[in-house]
């Protein structure tokens, strides 16, 4: 698994943690809540993994789900199911769900039901690695702080209506067929994550990302353009930028990165200019700057000797460790 995927799900799991915690209930589930549930197993087509799942049994007992201590459906997750089918339209009746989990299953197709609109209390939707399409649907009238459509077929722009979610702090729209700009005002609040490479998005990047707390942004195979280096600054709390595989131009020879900084990709782009002197004092454990229009001596203080050729390869004209010497 690449690095950059293993931190995406890392940094999910932790938001998760932090976002809700689980109950268990000795009391029999909700009667509208097992209807919902026997409907939902139905619409997947009764697979082996929800065996548990029988009318007959107390439902808050079932696998793949957590209740209240109410008794009611709260986070449903259904992971790795060897499905054929749409998304169950009856998700959409379990009226008390919060996290909603249906990872890696790429018989899963089709657009998000429109009975979604009916989950008011939602705040983390996670629907990743299958062959769900169309445009991403409005989901203003749900609560959520974590949007995770991850490597799906979603097609389009990035909706404004994502702006409109005031809770909304991690979100990941990697691995999609997206066009179009990135909208200012995606996220709130503090400790932010925004993943949305590998897309076919264009523009330049608003100076909103660069005004608020984001701790992780990949914004890497794209086709954006400008100068991004609002993003950057020693005060900044990001740990991880990734703009690779883009065209933005800037000359980096004045720049200063954020301390907290320890992954740092900004191959295959234009930056000219030297490399910043202010990165010998960020602990990188990686660093690329490859494959740009980069010139000059590396600087070779502190944390640089950490970082070989490899991350210097294909430039204009650099030269010194671990790069050849220069010529005098």
């Amino acid at each position: 698994m690449e690095i950059h995927t293993k931190n995406k799900k890392i940094s999910l799991t932790l938001f998760l943690l932090f976002s809700s915690f689980f109950l268990s209930s000795s009391l029999d589930c909700d009667k509208t809540d097992r209807a919902a549930l026997l409907s939902i197993k139905a619409e997947l087509g009764n697979p082996a993994e929800l065996l548990t799942w029988q009318p007959s049994t107390n439902c808050c007992a079932w696998s793949n789900l957590y209740c209240t201590d109410t008794g009611r459906i709260y986070n449903i997750y259904l992971f790795s199911l060897n499905v054929s089918t749409k998304i169950p339209y009856s998700l959409g009746e379990l009226s008390e769900l919060q996290t909603i989990q249906l990872q890696t299953m790429p018989g899963l197709y089709g657009a998000v039901p429109s009975s979604f609109s009916k989950l008011t209390k939602l705040e983390i939707l996670d629907i990743t690695g299958s062959s769900v399409s169309g445009p991403i649907p409005d989901f203003t009238r749900m609560n959520l702080s974590a949007l995770d459509l991850s490597n799906n077929k979603f097609s389009g722009p990035i909706p404004l209506a994502l702006t409109r979610l005031p809770r909304l702090r991690y979100l990941d729209l990697r691995g999609n067929n997206l066009s179009g700009n990135i909208p200012a005002g995606l996220l709130h609040g503090a400790f932010l994550f925004l993943y949305l490479s590998n897309n076919s998005l264009t523009g330049e990047i608003s100076e909103y990302y660069g005004n608020v707390d984001i701790d992780t942004i990949d914004l890497s195979n794209n086709k954006l353009e400008g100068n991004p280096s609002f993003l950057f600054g020693t005060t900044k709390p990001t740990t991880k930028i990734d703009l690779s595989w883009n065209e933005f131009e800037f000359d980096m020879t004045r720049l200063a990165f954020p301390h907290n900084l320890n992954y740092l990709d900004l191959s295959h782009n234009r930056i000219k200019g030297k490399v910043a002197k202010s990165l010998q004092d960020v602990k990188l454990r990686y660093l690329n700057l490859s494959y740009n229009q980069l010139c000059g001596e590396i600087p070779n203080g502190r944390y640089m000797a950490f970082h070989g050729a490899d991350s210097y390869l294909h430039n204009k004209c650099l030269c010194g460790k671990p790069l050849p010497p220069c010529s005098t």
